[in-house]
């Protein structure tokens, strides 16, 4: 894996280069090339790495030990050793250590959501299932390995273990799914390959050119060599990792953990978010959103009607949740949502129940759908929550499956007292509620003269009089339906994907804005499943979201985008998301709910688990690319305008400029500090009101390498020109000034790139402090090879008299006023 790193192909001409520095005398710059080669492989070494822990991650998800039934009696036994035919029990609390078919269940609930999505426990059972075409969501005689029990107990049969199960089936996904290069790793392996090239014939031509005009075969050699060296940006693998690095610790004071530096660079051109909704944009957390009563409508905060204060009384005692010691509410998501709905209208069971006790119980079971429990009113009981007066001393209270409790209840309370129920209009508002993406329990009571003796279902739960429907829902956060609004502003469309069911997926989609109209249907695992990946990429871009799918549709959505040249940013926190974070673009995992494996197959990790986070950190991907831009311009720029100074001066009679020691140190000089400098500048103005970048645009894009090559052309002709001018006037200290002149232009050129199109006055020549640092430095050091004695013999220059250093001081900087210019005219053809 090391070794790897090495193979890159600027890799390479970085050593070459390395190597030829040594060999023509200069160890300095041979030494500054390894040690930035070494510094890429070990980060490049370090990043790869943690990409391969991401199965490591799998297995420790693994239940550690097991109960299972061999020969009769029941064992405990590490996970690992559980066997295809074992009988594993099950229990609440426990992890599921295979995929198994159930043979045995008692209330049963288990927790799938890192597998499918599905934010509440799904309740299961071990009837046979007779379609052969089932979501893995709605398999409910079947539990798997990696899944929680929430509830109940049971037995099962194991059918898979290891790598066979459904969570084995993503770690093989995660292993075969290949990782693709960030856009910014793309351009610059076609950027060095394409400059290797040019550098290779120009050398080539340089020395032809130089035999042929009868110059020292070895001289032009030398020459060729620092033409070599002075054209391939050394500085630039060096400047993007920095550039990168101090973008992503910024990003982690942002809530947002970088794992991989080139992502910081990819969320600049995402294009798409395809986010799963549980624990995303939702809050995983069930809440109460509508009560209807008959003849006060929907729920009121401030309802104080004696039928509403009965409903409260009754969600909170027939409830089975536990407060642990620190106040935390433990128990079913369901049961949860409706104790704290009781407890905020102050109906606080612990308080409740000292004047109701509970006398009796009718669990709930799979097959009636309800349950009931009976409670003994004590005198006061009723009178301290402001209930309505009762005929009776008892009261039970039913809740379940609204088909049920209406089937069992003849009367319905309403603010003029009991009246008989009108089953269709429950169920019509049950239906209008659960269309909303509501998840409706209904709940009603009944009055006994004293507590019933015979617990029979069908006599308990008879004659009841129903109280009202309760709808709930995995709510949307606040800032996610900013952060969509946001992300549209800036270009990027926003997906939902889930396993959750198609009616809360559109209803969510809805209220935080990913979907805007009808006509953006909702697309399920089972028509995905059907849609060939040719008519699929049809429609894909027209599709915003998906419910009921499986890992490997994930893995299709993001290979359908990507093939339409999208750019794809993947969220989510379960090990379903993991085999599609590993394959997008950027795979972006929560730090708080996600799943280690999912943590370990994303680029970024957002360490509050807020969907809005994304949002900042595209507007610093985009910042980091324009300054990554910014010096890309800068280096290629001054090396251009190094190269055709070089290759120019003997086509037009000029004896060879510079020593290989002056390529050198400009190099060392204005491309490291100035460069590294230029990734501290701020962003742009309108950064997020404008697109996301074209996938396949290039480096060289809007006029990059056209600038490039024309003020580098600049740079030359006046070098060439103090060259000409100060050897025809007889200068002894011609090449000092070349020398000097070709490094301030430079420094000139950086101070006026700091913007694509704004003036520097306009922005604030100290904006940028450690540029203003940098390019003092370098003019400092680069007067101290010029006049201080004895680098006069190292590099090979003279002192030059005041006229000498006012004329290389003024043609110098005619680079900084005429890229000024250029942005003038930039700006004014914008506003046209």
């Amino acid at each position: 894996m090391l070794l790897d790193q090495f193979s890159d192909f600027m890799i390479i001409v970085l050593i070459v280069a390395a190597v030829i520095s040594g060999f023509i005398g200069e160890p300095a710059d041979m030494i500054a090339i390894i040690v930035i080669v070494i510094l890429n492989a070990i980060i490049g070494f370090v990043q790869e790495y943690r990409a391969e822990r991401a199965v490591e991650a799998l297995k420790r998800m693994a239940a550690p030990t097991t109960t299972v039934l061999r020969d009769g009696v029941p064992s405990e036994i590490p996970a690992s050793e559980v066997v295809p035919g074992d009988i594993v029990m099950l229990e609440a609390g426990r992890i599921v250590p295979a995929d198994m078919r159930l043979i045995e269940v008692a209330q049963l609930k288990v927790d799938e959501s890192a597998l499918t999505g599905e934010s509440v426990p799904v309740e299961k059972m071990v009837d046979t299932l007779r379609d052969g075409d089932i979501p893995l969501g709605d398999r409910r005689n079947m539990v798997y390995r990696g899944t929680i029990i929430t509830y109940g107990r049971g037995r099962g049969v194991v059918v898979a273990t290891g790598m066979q199960t459904e969570l084995g089936r993503i770690a093989t996904m995660l292993q075969e799914e290949e990782e693709v290069k960030t856009p910014l790793q793309k351009r610059l392996q076609a950027f060095g390959k394409r400059l290797a090239i040019a550098i290779l014939g120009i050398c080539a031509i340089v020395f032809v050119v130089g035999l042929i005009r009868g110059e020292d075969t070895m001289r032009m050699f030398l020459t060729a060599v620092s033409l070599a060296v002075a054209a391939i940006p050394e500085a630039l693998p060096a400047v993007v990792t920095v550039s990168l690095a101090l973008g992503a610790r910024k990003m982690v004071k942002q809530n947002a953990l970088i794992r991989r530096l080139p992502a910081v660079e990819t969320l600049g051109s995402v294009t798409y978010i395809c986010s799963d909704k549980t624990g995303t944009l939702t809050q995983n957390r069930m809440t109460v959103e509508e009560i209807w009563m008959k003849g006060e409508g929907r729920w009121d905060m401030k309802s104080g009607a004696g039928g509403f204060k009965l409903l409260m009384a009754g969600l909170s005692l027939n409830n089975d949740t536990g407060v642990d010691a620190n106040g935390n509410v433990m128990g079913d998501p369901t049961e949860v949502a409706l104790y704290n709905v009781a407890r905020q209208n102050g109906f606080d069971r612990a308080g409740l129940e000292r004047l109701m006790p509970r006398v009796g119980e009718v669990p709930f079971d799979s097959k009636r759908k309800c349950m009931t429990t009976i409670h003994r009113i004590e005198d006061s009981g009723l009178n301290t929550y402001g209930l309505p007066s009762l005929h009776t001393n008892t009261v039970s209270f039913t809740k379940g499956a609204v088909e049920a409790v209406v089937e069992r209840a003849d009367t319905i309370l309403t603010p003029e007292g009991e009246v008989p129920i009108e089953r269709e209009e429950v169920n019509r508002v049950a239906e209008r509620m659960a269309a909303d993406g509501l998840r409706v329990l209904a709940i009603a009571m009944r009055q006994w003269d004293a507590p019933p003796q015979d617990l029979r279902p069908e006599d308990v739960e008879s004659g009841l009089t129903f109280l009202g429907l309760v709808g709930m829902m995995d709510p949307p956060r606040e800032e996610a339906r900013e952060a969509v609004a946001l992300c549209k502003t800036a270009g990027i469309r926003p997906v939902m994907i889930t396993g959750d069911h198609p009616i809360t997926a559109r209803v969510i989609a809805r209220r935080i804005g990913i979907l805007e109209d009808d006509s953006r249907s909702v697309v399920t695992g089972r028509m995905l499943e059907r849609l060939p990946m040719e008519e699929f990429e049809e429609q894909v871009e027209h599709i915003r979201v998906y419910a009921r799918v499986a890992p490997e549709q994930k893995l299709k959505i993001v290979r359908a985008l990507q093939d339409k040249g999208e750019f794809v940013a993947m969220t989510g926190d379960g090990v379903n998301d993991a085999p599609a974070l590993k394959r997008a673009d950027i795979g972006i995992s929560m730090g708080i709910t996600g799943t280690d494996v999912a943590k370990e197959a994303s680029h970024m990790i957002l360490l509050d688990d807020n969907f809005a986070t994304i949002v900042n950190a595209v507007r610093e991907g985009r910042k980091i690319y324009d300054n990554i831009r910014k010096f890309i311009k800068y280096l290629l720029t001054t090396n251009s305008g190094e190269i055709w100074t070089l290759f120019l001066a003997p086509l037009i009679g000029l004896p060879v400029p510079l020593l290989p020691i002056h390529i050198l140190w400009i190099n060392l000089m204005t491309d490291a500090l100035p460069a590294l400098a230029l990734s501290m500048e701020g962003e742009e103005r309108g950064i997020m009101r404008r697109p996301p970048r074209h996938p396949e645009e290039s480096i060289f894009a809007h006029g990059l390498g056209i600038h490039a090559i024309w003020v580098g052309l600049l740079m030359a002709g006046i070098v060439l020109g103090i060259q000409a001018w100060s050897i025809r006037t007889g200068h002894a200290h011609w090449q000092t000034m070349v020398f000097t002149v070709l490094c301030l232009t430079q420094l000139g050129h950086v101070m006026a790139i700091r913007s694509e199109t704004e003036s520097l006055f306009r922005m604030g020549v100290f904006s940028n402090i450690y540029l203003i640092g940098a390019v003092l430095s370098s003019f400092t050091l680069q007067m101290a090879t010029i006049y201080i004695p004895f680098l006069n013999p190292v590099f090979k220059t003279q002192p030059l008299g005041l006229d000498e250093l006012l004329i290389t001081l003024v043609s110098s900087s005619m680079i900084f006023f005429v890229v000024e210019i250029e942005k003038f005219v930039k700006r004014r053809k914008m506003l046209l």
